[in-house]
């Protein structure tokens, strides 16, 4: 058999294979994985990596960002030899399966990090790319000489976060970074013209990426463009003209390949005309088998060649594989000081960063107000601050993916208002158990003069209501210390919204209660028949309004609760002894505040958003005082 011979027979085993899923589960994407079999089997080649270690460092990343083709994916991983057995793709989007409708790299190995929509796959690879630049300068260049491949198509492209980040590895000049764009002008709708007219050769090369046109299903062209990546000296954009569902009988390029099942007539009549030689479901010829199969020992090869060429900078690879966070020489805040936690927190990050040789991270263009500058530890890729511009969505899917490459633990940074723009990302985080921090500053009404835009009311909520993310809000910068030294231990992402102001640090001589559990008395007295909740800066109002109860005859013990989330989590008799069931329980947040009714009586906080003012003028006009604390406690 000729090579292009064989090439057809391994292409249409990877399209047939993943058409079979499809028509299996009654639901998926067919047309994707159709369209882009040919590029996949001529890209295997290419692709350095070890089946029998997903996690070799040395390894090229490869991101599917289209991760509604997840049957490609899982035929390729099958066919690769990453431990899927045939078993597995029968389960395609079943419960409790390995193959879940989208991929998620917590579920199935050789999955790269977690994606679906669409768009943030591509800046997870710039994320990769980032990473692995940033590991040739910190490390060793010979070492992480390797490629970043994402598979995308019309839909990334069309989503903003692409633009952004593209826009950013392009001025970084990322050229271990490879874009595979499957063009096939076709969406969900129809054809892209109904929405698409841009030129996007002419958009890419306008952010300093180099491009090359090919025809995705000829073979010769493929492998030409994989070559060229060989040797590119900026991010590489190759743009193939695809057919979706190539293959399909009768309905080869058209759009209602996208999301469904061929159906059993259109699915066998289009392997007779492939002259397939199995006519039942998931057929592999062994020949076909052992082909891919190949990769196992190619990769073991490689990857104990690495190890061999990697000696020398073993024990440096220890130390960001793993961090010793006893090496940190964390600040210490001492009672009767004032400082926005802002500021504590960025001194934090620098002690941080001056002890863990893989921390570092950056802010969307704001890094003087956000207190995120690393003193004196240069930029990228030479240093530890990173530039992300305004950028706030991209920058975050870029944090997922450098966080994801396994050798680093980077944060990012913005106003906690446009925590909006880069929720989505964060979502993701959560779902992979990706571990990176988030600094958001300006975290309530307490911002000020800016008004109503900049000042966050529900996202405390929001974020709080999120699976497997932990929000911290601390009250000062003890709080601040003790938080990072939890967060630090988490496998899984967390927040830092800290105050523009300055807040005091607080007296702890009648504490109570673990810090690390999320929540715990910071101030505990005799015969107490009300508990106050507070966070962040409203723990101050709490305490002063302990005292104004006291005057009147009420003992009120109050409550930090920096992190909701972690506090939730614990057993019910350390929280039944931090809040009294048994007291009157009013909570104190310059936010909505609605999950504090989990534990309070009454919330005193925001029921509209803000307005331009001074911020004790409007702690004022919105009654988050002490005096209406007390109120509140006398009404009920």
């Amino acid at each position: 058999m000729s090579d292009s011979a064989m090439l057809q027979k391994m292409s249409d085993t990877v399209r047939f294979l993943a058409a079979d899923m499809v028509q299996r589960a009654n639901s998926g994407h067919p047309g994707m994985p159709m369209g882009m079999a040919d590029i996949l089997t001529v890209f295997s080649s290419h692709y350095r990596h070890n089946p029998k270690n997903p996690k070799w460092a040395g390894r090229d990343r490869v991101v599917f960002s289209g991760g509604h083709g997840s049957a490609l994916i899982y035929s390729m991983l099958y066919l690769w030899g990453y431990g899927l057995e045939m078993e597995d793709l029968k389960a395609f989007r079943q419960l409790g399966s390995k193959t879940p409708g989208h991929p998620e790299c917590t579920h199935t190995e050789g999955i790269e990090v977690t994606t679906g929509p669409l768009g943030q796959g591509v800046a997870n690879a710039v994320g990769f790319a980032m990473a692995g630049q940033y590991a040739k300068h910190a490390i060793s260049a010979d070492a992480f000489d390797h490629k970043v491949y994402c598979f995308c198509g019309d839909g990334d492209l069309e989503e903003g976060i692409s633009y952004e980040a593209c826009s950013l590895a392009g001025h970084l000049n990322l050229n271990n970074m490879v874009l595979i764009y499957d063009s096939n002008n076709i969406t969900i709708e129809g054809d892209t013209s109904i929405a698409l007219s841009e030129d996007i050769e002419m958009r890419f090369k306008a952010q300093n990426w180099e491009v090359v046109t090919i025809d995705g299903h000829d073979f010769e062209q493929i492998d030409a463009a994989f070559v060229k990546a060989k040797s590119q000296t900026k991010p590489l954009l190759i743009i193939a003209k695809t057919k979706i569902g190539k293959g399909a009988a009768t309905m080869e390029g058209s759009h209602h390949t996208h999301g469904a099942p061929l159906g059993t007539d259109e699915l066998a009549q289009s392997k007779q005309n492939a002259e397939f030689s199995g006519e039942v479901s998931f057929f592999v010829s062994d020949d076909v088998k052992v082909r891919f199969r190949s990769a196992v020992d190619k990769g073991d090869l490689l990857e104990k060649e690495w190890n061999r060429q990697t000696a020398s900078i073993k024990e440096t690879l220890n130390s960001y594989l793993t961090p010793d966070f006893n090496t940190i020489d964390f600040p210490v805040f001492n009672a009767g000081e004032s400082h926005a936690t802002r500021d504590t927190n960025g001194k934090i990050l620098n002690a941080i960063a001056k002890a863990v040789p893989g921390f570092f991270g950056g802010s969307a263009d704001l890094a003087p107000s956000n207190k995120t500058e690393l003193g004196g530890m240069g930029d990228f890729p030479m240093g530890k601050n990173l530039h992300f511009g305004i950028r706030e969505h991209a920058m975050a899917a870029i944090t997922n993916g450098i966080a994801n490459y396994g050798l680093f633990l980077p944060f990012c940074a913005t106003f906690f208002i446009f925590s909006d723009y880069l929720k989505p990302a964060a979502r993701v985080a959560a779902l992979m158990k990706a571990k990176l921090f988030y600094v958001f500053t300006h975290d309530s009404i307490g911002v000020g003069e800016d008004g109503a835009t900049h000042q966050p009311i529900e996202q405390l909520s929001t974020f709080r209501a999120m699976p497997g993310f932990y929000t911290f809000r601390p009250a000062d910068g003890v709080e601040n210390v003790e938080n990072w030294k939890t967060a630090l231990n988490l496998q899984a992402p967390s927040a830092f919204v800290c105050s523009r102001q300055k807040l005091p640090v607080l007296d702890r001589s009648k504490s109570r209660g673990d810090v690390a559990k999320g929540g715990y008395l910071i101030r505990e007295v005799d015969d107490a028949t009300v508990t106050l909740i507070a966070t962040g800066s409203e723990v101050e109002i709490a305490l002063k309004a302990q005292t104004l109860l006291d005057a009147k005859g009420t003992k009120a013990n109050v409550v930090s609760v920096p992190c909701f989330d972690l506090f939730v989590q614990q057993e019910g008799d350390y929280i039944d002894t931090i809040i009294n069931p048994s007291h009157l329980t009013v909570a104190v947040e310059a936010a909505s505040g609605i999950e504090w009714y989990r534990f309070a009586d009454a919330v005193v906080g925001m029921n509209s958003f803000g307005e331009s003012a001074p911020a004790e003028k409007l702690y004022e006009h919105f009654g988050i005082t002490a005096e209406a604390v007390v109120e509140t406690v006398a009404a009920l």
